[in-house]
């Protein structure tokens, strides 16, 4: 019996255990449940204040943006992110889609004059990416809405100034609306040398401008002049970093250029040179060395009366190869094969003497071109004012003195010998001399030097037989203009100075030196000699000083004679 109690005691407090052993487990496992619970819950929450804050600063930073865009854009706001195209083309004036027109238009910006825009580069290309504001930023204008949906279309210099250092595999731009003051004052700097040798380079700059609605710090402004670029960096501009340059005003400061590159020979540079000093230096086959040197008022009264001559002389060592020497006055600065008004091909040292076309037209800067015509060659080169003798070289003493009467004439040399020695002479002369048989030449020469002595097939020009290569390659040798046409040597320098519609003239009526192109349309301007960019040039209008009437400026002289009676 007691045994049976026992057993009974034993499993009820088993039991007992057992159900406060799954009492206590359930009861963690609630408050596990309920931590967890909890913390989830309080996670949650902080997701959402997380979430709320980030939509909070969001649009914080969108209205912060728009406020900036409609401040910088004057009450427009229009900002849009296209992938940059390049076309070609002059000045900082881009092109949008044709929806930017409309969304312009219906923010009324059209209203507000010239359109302009801050381009800035999009650092990346993945979603959520941020925009770069400062290191790669410039502004532009507006030329035409006709670009593709998505894309914008930027010139040369836009593209340049605004992808620096390399360009993305898809570039992506921001493009925003904004309003630019008028410039007031802008400093420059050269980033090569020779930009300011160019005559009234102020002018050259300026019809440059034209073509930019803008200019903003750090950027670089390409001027090309002919056949040549100069490259010109933005240092400081006002009233602000970016500034409008339309209809405006604007003091211009050139400082000096940077430091010259080690390629001074690849540079259009022209290095002073001094009146009656000696220069050396080298130059390489197919390249130019350029010089100047002025001629002051003094010694410009010498020239033109013929008591003086100009000199340019050139030493040169032939051993290592040969130079020709071409020579202009400014304004053309750099003279070359087919545009100067001197020169010499001779071959060796050479000496040119300038005889200027027009007497009172001596005085000023001279340009001179030393050109290596084959191999690399080292010279010396030098420019004189020298006194013109009584006997000129070459003039022989006997030629200004009378035939005399005794004399008889030789039937080689065709030269009047006193009878006395005549047949002597003639048997000498026979013996020893040759006279070329080229019509129109008739030079003698001595036997040994006879076949040394040749005419050009083409020119008929008598040369040295070791001169007729050089020649043949400089005179007659078809060059290609870069117009199309194609001709020798002296048309070529005929027609790049009279006819070539690229050759560089100042307009009669802007004062530019601009292309002149070819032969205008009316017949009445192809009478006063005007190129193509002055007939168009010339029809702009202009207020007469007299009666106020609005002329065409290539019409503002027959006004002038025609209404109010002035010559």
């Amino acid at each position: 019996m007691d045994f049976e109690l026992r057993q009974a005691r034993e499993k009820l407090e088993r039991e007992q255990r057992e159900r406060m052993q799954r009492a206590k487990a359930k009861a963690e496992r609630d408050r596990r449940a309920k931590a967890e619970a909890a913390r989830r819950r309080e996670a949650l929450e902080a997701s959402h204040r997380e979430r709320r804050l980030d939509a909070a600063r969001a649009q914080e930073e969108a209205d912060q943006k728009m406020e900036e865009v409609m401040q910088l854009g004057k009450g427009v706001s229009f900002s849009h992110m296209f992938e940059a195209l390049r076309y070609d083309g002059p000045g900082d004036k881009i092109k949008l889609p044709p929806s930017s027109f409309k969304e312009l238009s219906d923010e009324g910006a059209l209203d507000k004059g010239p359109m302009y825009f801050r381009l800035s580069k999009v650092r990346d290309t993945v979603p959520g990416a941020a925009m770069e504001q400062d290191a790669e930023a410039t502004c532009c204008g507006v030329l035409e809405f006709t670009a593709r949906e998505g894309s914008a279309e930027l010139p040369p210099h836009v593209w340049n100034n605004l992808f620096r250092s390399d360009t993305p595999e898809v570039p992506l731009i921001e493009v925003n609306y904004i309003s630019l003051p008028k410039g007031t004052y802008a400093k420059l700097k050269p980033e090569g040398a020779g930009f300011s040798d160019l005559p009234n380079h102020r002018a050259v700059l300026e019809t440059a401008l034209r073509n930019h609605a803008t200019l903003s710090e750090n950027d670089t402004i390409v001027v090309n002049y002919g056949r040549l670029q100069y490259k010109l960096k933005v240092l400081e501009l006002k009233p602000a970093s970016s500034v409008s340059v339309l209809e405006t005003d604007v003091e211009v400061d050139i400082e000096g250029s940077y430091s010259v590159l080690d390629n001074e020979e690849d540079q259009h540079m022209l290095v002073p040179l001094v009146i009656g000093n000696i220069e050396s230096s080298v130059v390489e086959e197919g390249k130019f060395r350029y010089y100047k040197f002025s001629v002051e008022e003094n010694l410009s009264e010498k020239v033109a009366s013929g008591r003086a001559n100009i000199e340019v002389k050139i030493d040169t060592d032939v051993s290592g190869g040969d130079t020709d020497i071409y020579v202009s006055r400014h304004p053309l600065v750099f003279p070359t094969q087919h545009r100067h008004e001197w020169s010499s091909h001779e071959m060796g040292s050479k000496v040119l003497i300038l005889k200027p076309r027009d007497a009172t037209l001596v005085s000023g800067v001279y340009s001179i071109g030393v050109y290596g015509f084959k191999g690399t060659s080292k010279y010396q080169l030098s420019v004189a004012i020298k006194d013109v003798s009584s006997q000129r070289i070459g003039e022989y003493a006997s030629a200004s003195g009378s035939v005399g009467v005794d004399s008889v004439l030789c039937r080689n040399c065709k030269r009047h010998i006193a009878s006395r020695s005549a047949r002597l002479h003639e048997a000498y002369c026979m013996r020893h001399n040759v006279a070329c048989l080229h019509d129109g030449c008739g030079v003698v020469l001595r036997k040994e030097e006879a076949a040394d002595h040749v005419h050009c097939n083409k020119c008929g020009q008598a040369y040295q037989q070791r001169e007729m290569e050089k020649h043949m390659k400089v005179f007659h040798e078809p060059l290609q203009c870069p117009c199309g046409v194609v001709l020798e040597k002296e048309d070529m320098v005929q027609h790049q100075s009279s006819t070539c519609p690229l050759r560089l003239i100042v307009c009669r009526f802007c004062g530019d030196t601009v292309h002149a192109g070819g032969e205008p349309a009316d017949v009445r301007d192809r009478l006063r000699n005007m190129s193509e960019h002055e007939s168009i040039c010339g029809s702009r209008t202009a207020p007469c000083d007299s009666c106020g009437r609005s002329v065409m400026l290539k019409e503002m002289d027959i006004h002038l004679i025609a209404v109010h009676q002035k010559s």
